[in-house]
């Protein structure tokens, strides 16, 4: 009877393995990411740079974005020209930081539990996140970084980001944006040397619908931060305003909300 009953149960459990195999095999299997976003293993030190070779460094539809007809009228006026303020040295948040040239450097300090994400291109700064548990603040003063808070979900980092000003573009085609706008970036690490980074940009003033995209971050191994001057003395500071009543480039199109 024991032989029996043993036999039933292999029997069950080697239907029950096939069926599991048989459903996984008709679905994607998925990837085990890794939790960290610093060196590990054998890696010492290095940056990650945006993946162009698939085509444009910022992978969202541009004809499935709904824009208001104010951002509509901004977002075209911006193919015109290149006015964007990053290039004249001033800090951009969230995703355009990862468009930058030579790449950034993604730290996470445990003991103070914030993470700090450096870049070397254009303003050469860097953006504090949060990992302690904190909301944002009720009242928040506009800035070019805004505010950040951060989280692991299992193997994806989350951050969640309010409180900018209108001073940058979030990337380089020029997505207008209002002091209402809240970003959510996931950042999930497929192996060593790769990084699945995805955005949702949502501003209920700009936008009837949140603006998605994706991209991906490569490792650079054996490369460093390293000093950049933007502009050294200003001595170009004629590219910095617009060209034809000199107002600091930033929101400086005539077509508001």
């Amino acid at each position: 009877m024991f032989r029996s009953a043993a036999r039933t149960l292999a029997v069950g459990l080697g239907l029950l393995v096939g069926i599991n195999a048989h459903a996984q095999s008709d679905s994607e299997t998925p990837t085990l990411g890794i939790p960290t976003l610093s060196p590990i293993g054998e890696q010492k030190t290095g940056l990650w740079l945006t993946d162009y070779l698939p085509g444009r460094p910022l992978f969202f539809d541009v004809d499935a974005v709904q824009f208001r007809p104010w951002a509509k009228g901004l977002f075209d006026a911006r193919q015109a020209h290149d006015l964007e303020p990053h290039a004249r040295c001033k800090a951009s948040g969230a995703i355009r930081q990862f468009l930058t040239p030579y790449g950034v450097e993604i730290v996470e300090i445990e003991e103070l539990e914030r993470l700090y994400i450096f870049d070397i291109g254009g303003p050469h700064t860097y953006r504090e996140v949060f990992m302690d548990g904190r909301g944002h603040p009720a009242d928040l003063t506009p800035t070019n970084y805004g505010h950040n808070i951060g989280w692991w979900d299992g193997d994806t980092l989350v951050v969640d980001s309010v409180g900018y000003n209108e001073d940058f573009w979030f990337e380089r085609m020029g997505l207008p944006h209002t002091e209402a706008v809240h970003v959510t970036e996931y950042f999930r690490r497929t192996d060593p040397e790769t990084v699945e980074y995805r955005f949702v940009m949502s501003d209920p003033e700009a936008y009837e619908a949140p603006v998605e995209g994706r991209l991906r971050l490569l490792w650079r191994e054996g490369e460093e931060l390293f000093e950049f001057i933007c502009q050294q003395s200003n001595y170009a500071h004629e590219l910095m305003v617009h060209p034809e009543d000199l107002r600091a480039v930033g929101r400086s199109s005539p077509i508001v909300p």
